[in-house]
């Protein structure tokens, strides 16, 4: 059997984990380089003339972005011999935009990556259940054993989350100065996320499945 591109699904015994400390740093990463690179474009410019050809400090910071971004799906794929998918899908928009954004010298390409990537994400799960598929059942189907109902709420309300990430990022980079919408995209966001993750857990555990054992001992 020829060996899988993409990851594997998450109960399939044949998947390759990444240690947890690792696969955030991958994942992390490439947005402290980004926001770094913002924040001390001009003086890395001094110190590696051929940056200076990215232009300012958003685009030195994009160019690296890219490359960060290529380097930690790289190391995924030589730890897994796969690649992860959400991590890949935002990788492939950050390509294009960010090359867009180099090659017209507009910021707002990068700018607008993370609307695109939650709104694909949303338009992903929301469609997914109006045709009857919890599509994060898929995702999450390792960590959580929830009934129907439950993956039904899990997907409905990640899928309005990633509305909601969508619409703050819209109006945070037409609203505020690029430094500060760089901070929010790397600061900002992860607390969000983990708060909005943490406020789901009481209906996760509402809907968790009993396990094999309890079942048994239960009839």
């Amino acid at each position: 059997m020829s060996q899988p591109i993409f990851e594997r699904d998450p109960s399939d015994p044949e998947r390759q984990e990444i240690n947890p400390l690792l696969k955030m740093a991958l994942e992390l990463g490439p947005l402290l380089v980004f926001f770094f690179a913002n924040a001390r474009g001009e003086w890395l410019a001094e110190r590696i003339p051929a940056l200076a050809a990215f232009g300012g400090p958003i685009f030195i910071a994009t160019g690296l972005f890219m490359i960060a971004t290529a380097i930690s799906l790289s190391v995924s794929w030589l730890l897994t011999r796969t690649l992860p998918i959400m991590p890949l899908v935002s990788g492939v928009i950050v390509f294009v935009f960010g090359a867009l954004t180099l090659w017209l010298q507009n910021d707002t390409f990068i700018k607008m990556k993370p609307t695109i990537v939650n709104g694909l994400f949303a338009a992903t799960l929301l469609g997914g259940l109006l045709f009857g598929k919890s599509l994060l059942g898929y995702v999450f189907e390792s960590a959580f054993r929830l009934d129907a109902e439950g993956w039904r709420k899990l997907t409905l309300r990640w899928g309005l989350f990633f509305v909601f990430l969508a619409l703050v990022n819209e109006i945070v980079w037409r609203s505020f100065s690029t430094d500060f919408w760089v901070a929010f995209k790397v600061w900002g966001i992860m607390p969000i996320t983990i708060i909005f993750t943490m406020s789901q857990m009481p209906m996760v555990m509402r809907h968790t499945l009993p396990e094999e054992g309890e079942e048994e001992e239960s009839s």
